[in-house]
């Protein structure tokens, strides 16, 4: 079967139809692979103390296009990622912000994606074999992604600060 690079994360995957998401620019088949790894961190409470960061790398990794929704999309997904990994919050504490910040209005704009969004793709983290592995996984690929938008973290620290 063909494979194609996912627009977003690169990852190679399977062209082939399924379901996609309206504003996450990914194709079905890395959607279906964020779908499989979101099933294993409902699934097993071993797995959930990440779900936050797999959220937040996912979006933050598929920007789509531009459009009201994904740009809000794209910021609050990197104000979570920087209040998680800069500053330490847990993930209920990095909700509870991000519920804040999406009751301002026009405080976000459109980031153009940089060239890379990170070498760590949602194929890595679907590949981990137990718990440990995944949750080690999951945070190496939310600091890659973090990285990647290195160019907008004042601009992200800016919002997250509002």
């Amino acid at each position: 079967m063909k494979r194609i690079a996912c627009p977003g994360c690169g990852a190679l995957v399977p062209d082939s139809p399924g379901p996609t998401h309206r504003y996450i620019g990914a194709p079905a088949q890395c959607w279906a692979l964020f779908g499989e790894v979101l099933a294993r961190e409902y699934s097993d409470f071993r797995y959930a103390s990440v779900h936050q960061l797999t959220v937040d790398s996912y979006a933050a990794q598929h920007p789509g296009e531009p459009s009201r929704q994904s740009i809000q999309s794209v910021a609050v997904h990197l104000i979570s990622l920087h209040l998680m990994l800069e500053r330490g919050y847990g993930s209920r504490q990095a909700t509870k912000a991000v519920q804040r910040a999406t009751t301002l209005e026009n405080v976000f704009e459109w980031l153009d994606p940089p060239e890379s969004l990170g070498a760590v793709t949602i194929e890595h983290v679907h590949g981990a074999r137990d718990a440990a592995a995944h949750q080690e996984r999951v945070r190496e690929w939310a600091a890659a992604v973090w990285s990647a938008w290195k160019p907008y973290h004042e601009t992200v620290r800016g919002w997250a600060k509002r």
